[in-house]
């Protein structure tokens, strides 16, 4: 289906309610209109990309000079304007005639609307047809399903070129209308069939979120929305709802907690945030081991360290991954290769989890006296202290170095998920 072009968006009836007249242009009107801004400015061409509509209410043209208003006509034209409609009678008593004049020599259409209605209302309705009409035509679609809310959780999760208007009124199409102070938080659900249901029972679960969410090939996308004045940590509440309510053997990553009034590209960051930890939870052995027989759920913010290590692909890190482990834990890795043990791995867990001898000892299931053995074989093995400060972030981050390069290799048999850039 065709683009909407600017004779339709004539007819829409906020458009009509403006009492419209065609001063100029008029084999113009079958141009396609990518979208309708409004701007007061006088250097507004500045902003155009061009194919958009201009709204202005001609306060900027109300003193200038004959050329200085030819010269703005000049520049809209140059600029890819599909039109310029302005409001005449209050700032600007009635349309200068250098503004017509330019206009009918370069054919541009030019519009003056001689009745007041709010440039928001026009631009609004204007803008969502616009946005129907170009879903309704899409003739590829990467997700599974031709839906509204498929296509725009694609098009955030490739970072697409975008702007907040188009991101807001498609997201609306979709019945998703994040409140004031809302965050928004991606999420990302892999495993057995039925996860867009996982999804819809998180949501259910978390009470008066709202959600966009579709099937993709290889994984359920979505954008979680949670009310501003909800207390508490929101990617922490997500997490929990997600413990609660998937299938054992479902992988769900949690990206970070954006506002929604922070522009589409935080939309687009903690989405992109989600798919990258999926790819990391699905191919690198976890740090931790996870609760027996229940989903693997993971957050971002988890992964951070994992996805620092391995942005612009592990390939292309892989030597200076080998080198930071072999500087940092050259003495375990030989010991390890020479009497089976699980020193790396103990190392880490003691280091993520603030060098707390209960708590590793727990998530190690054995006790502590098996512990302090292995630690003080760590510590006789390094030479060092391994609850040193200054050694606390080199320690651990070559410690998880070690795991993404081993569980990398060992993914990278054909048919197995690979580990993109951040």
């Amino acid at each position: 289906m065709p683009a909407l072009t600017l004779r339709e968006v004539l007819t829409l009836d906020p458009v009509r309610a403006s009492a419209p007249e065609l001063l100029a242009g008029a084999a113009g009107l079958d141009r396609p209109v990518r979208w309708v801004h409004s701007s007061e400015v006088y250097e507004g061409a500045n902003f155009l990309d061009g194919g958009e509509l201009l709204l202005t209410n001609g306060f900027g043209l109300t003193d200038a000079e004959d050329e200085a208003r030819r010269r703005y006509v000049r520049e809209l034209a140059a600029r890819g304007a599909v039109g310029l409609a302005v409001e005449v009678g209050r700032s600007l008593p009635r349309m200068p005639g250098e503004v017509v004049d330019e206009a009918r020599r370069l054919e541009l259409p030019l519009l003056a609307l001689h009745r007041v209605v709010p440039f928001v209302r026009i631009a609004e309705a204007a803008n969502r047809a616009i946005v129907a009409r170009g879903l309704s035509g899409r003739s590829a679609v990467r997700p599974r399903g031709d839906d509204h809310t498929a296509a725009l959780l694609a098009d955030l999760a490739d970072r697409a070129a975008l702007n907040q208007p188009e991101v807001e009124a498609r997201a609306a199409l979709a019945g998703f209308r994040p409140g004031p102070g809302a965050r928004l938080i991606g999420v990302s659900v892999h495993g057995a069939r039925g996860e867009a249901g996982t999804v819809d029972r998180a949501v259910r679960l978390l009470g008066g979120a709202g959600a966009l969410r579709a099937a993709f090939p290889g994984d359920v996308l979505a954008l979680l929305a949670l009310p501003g004045g909800r207390a508490g940590d929101p990617v922490r509440a997500v997490q929990e709802a997600f413990r609660a309510v998937a299938e054992p053997g479902l992988t769900v990553a949690v990206g970070h907690a954006v506002r929604a009034g922070g522009g589409w590209l935080h939309w687009s960051e903690t989405l992109r945030a989600a798919r990258t930890t999926l790819e990391l939870a699905l191919t690198v052995p976890p740090a931790e081991p996870a609760a027996p027989g229940g989903p693997l759920v993971a957050s971002s913010r988890a992964f951070a360290l994992e996805r620092e290590l391995t942005r612009g692909g592990v390939p292309a890190n892989r030597e200076r991954l080998a080198g930071m482990v072999q500087h940092a834990l050259g003495p375990l890795l030989e010991w390890e290769a020479a009497h089976p043990s699980d020193l790396v791995r103990t190392l880490e867990v003691h280091l993520r989890n603030g060098c707390s001898p209960t708590r590793t000892a727990a998530l190690l299931h054995i006790g502590r006296q098996s512990l302090y053995q292995r630690l003080e074989r760590i510590e006789s093995l390094l030479g060092l202290e391994i609850d040193d400060p200054d050694l606390l972030g080199e320690l651990l981050t070559a410690a998880c170095a070690h795991r993404v390069v081993r569980g990398t290799a060992r993914s990278a048999a054909p048919g197995a998920a690979g580990v993109s850039a951040a």
